[in-house]
């Protein structure tokens, strides 16, 4: 049971995304549907970081959440992580990963099995996707997606960071074995002074000699 400020807390929380995604809205790109450019889009696939119209948004529905996320701008409530990918990508930048290939004289789809054919090839087959542009593309922000690094790449990692360890230790113990070293020969030194100085009272005195 949520208590009254958690509640409003989370409509705070909600008046935000929806301010955040209004604004995205209002970009040229985002005023289209990122696939059959149907005029103000009122849905969106999260994952894939576009806005669409209501036909699109039930194709993509189709293709399984595995490939596409699909939420309404307005009726639904959003998560800071969906949000995020939102921002991190638009229709803009999708097009230029997902459209890198189109062919220059490609008209777009209008009809509903026509458009459907578009969108699985587009998202699904990855016909026209810009792999290279994918490889050097930043990483999102932690919280727009989890780490992607395999086990192996993580293991690596942790083993790399064990040896900096280990190279710290023994470099911390050279130098505190050189302070030791530096200290016992201040004292051998302090030690051996002063008995100089009474040989050399002695002789003075000439009861050192024969």
């Amino acid at each position: 049971m949520t208590t009254r400020s958690e509640r409003e807390k989370a409509q705070k929380l909600n008046e935000q995304h929806q301010a955040i995604l209004s604004k995205l809205l209002r970009e040229e790109d985002n005023k289209y549907c990122a696939d059959c450019e149907a005029k103000g889009p009122r849905w969106a696939s999260w994952n894939l970081g576009v806005f669409m119209c209501i036909r699109c948004a039930g194709i993509h529905r189709n293709l399984g959440v595995h490939i596409s996320r699909v939420k309404s701008v307005n009726l639904d409530q959003w998560t800071p992580e969906q949000i995020q990918s939102m921002v991190d990508m638009g229709n803009t930048r999708a097009r230029k990963l997902y459209e890198a290939h189109l062919p220059e004289s490609f008209r777009r789809p209008q009809t509903d099995q026509a458009v459907e054919v578009f969108i699985r090839d587009k998202y699904e087959r990855k016909k026209y996707y810009d792999k290279e542009a994918a490889a050097t593309a930043p990483q999102k922000s932690s919280e727009a997606a989890p780490p992607s690094s395999s086990p192996s790449s993580q293991a690596d990692r942790n083993r790399q960071e064990k040896e900096r360890e280990k190279k710290k230790e023994e470099k911390k113990k050279e130098k505190d074995a050189d302070k030791g070293d530096r200290h016992n020969n201040t004292k051998a030194e302090c030690r051996a002074s002063p008995k100089k100085g009474t040989e050399a009272a002695v002789d003075l005195l000439g009861l050192g000699k024969a």
